[in-house]
């Protein structure tokens, strides 16, 4: 990978850390789903007038929009919600980078199935700790982020798919998609139509300010560049860089709302970020 991909890799996977904390600020004030939903509607609709459907079918940017955004996002919200910290979340959400690399069929060298059992490892004392009432989850928020990082590996499937077409076209345009699921989610489970016209209206700034941010920086951007690094190298050599998100949610969790980084949470995170680290190895040799 060349200096200036990888450059753009870890500043991406440097929005996408600290972004756990935001999503936390806007889930103080709006419903997950109403919260996925705007951050959806406003990646798409103000910029489809401007930006030109990227050369792909169809089903491929509603696909690629309902995994994403009903998907990862209305899971991984619901379960920030009040079923994990932000920084375990940031954590538990890297499943995906082994999801990727079985959906991608490829042959695993030995270094990667020893990475792939780290990782699990780490997984399982999380899944321990969760079902022990381990401070900042439950068993229900790992089932719903784990779930959230498997719609995101088969994203990135697809997204791969799609090949070397306009990456934030791509966005824009698919983010229209994660709209019908997300309104029905919303009205669904966020307390129907009055509950949703209250948070509106009682959202601040700060709130609105969060919607931006997830819309902009972390949709647009963040997916824009990394589906374009997905285009242009084999899944086994982008998605690792991932592993840098937890470094970033987890000190960013901690300065923020003083999360606890016990002897368990660190043991924890060092498996599945030691078990990363030698995947990325592993792939490049």
């Amino acid at each position: 990978m060349p200096l200036t991909h990888l450059a753009l890799a870890l500043a991406v996977v440097a929005v996408w850390g600290t972004n756990f904390v935001v999503i936390k600020w806007g889930l103080a004030e709006l419903p997950p789903f109403l919260l996925a939903a705007l951050r959806f509607a406003m990646s798409s609709l103000p910029f489809m007038f401007f930006i030109r459907r990227p050369a792909t079918p169809w089903w491929r940017l509603a696909a690629f929009g309902v995994l994403l955004g009903a998907g990862q996002f209305g899971l991984l919200f619901l379960a920030m919600k009040a079923d994990i910290s932000p920084g375990l979340a940031s954590l538990v959400v890297q499943a995906q980078v082994f999801f990727t690399i079985a959906l991608a069929a490829q042959q695993l060298k030995l270094a990667q199935v020893a990475a792939l059992m780290l990782a699990v490892a780490g997984m399982g004392w999380i899944g321990w700790q969760a079902a022990q009432g381990g401070a900042g989850i439950s068993p229900l928020g790992l089932f719903l982020v784990l779930g959230a990082a498997l719609c995101w590996a088969l994203a990135n499937a697809v997204a791969r798919g799609a090949g070397r077409v306009d990456a934030l076209g791509f966005m824009v345009w698919s983010s229209l998609f994660a709209l019908p699921p997300l309104a029905l989610l919303a009205v669904a489970f966020d307390g129907g139509p009055a509950a949703i016209g209250a948070a509106l209206a009682a959202a601040s700034p700060a709130a609105w300010g969060v919607v931006v941010w997830q819309a902009v920086g972390n949709t647009l951007f963040g997916y824009g560049a990394w589906n374009w690094l997905l285009a242009r190298h084999p899944p086994a050599t982008v998605t690792p860089a991932a592993l840098l998100v937890p470094v970033f949610g987890m000190g960013a969790s901690a300065i923020a709302f003083g999360e606890t980084l016990p002897a368990w949470k660190l043991g924890a995170a060092g498996l599945v970020m030691s078990g990363l680290a030698l995947n990325l190895w592993a792939a490049t040799r």
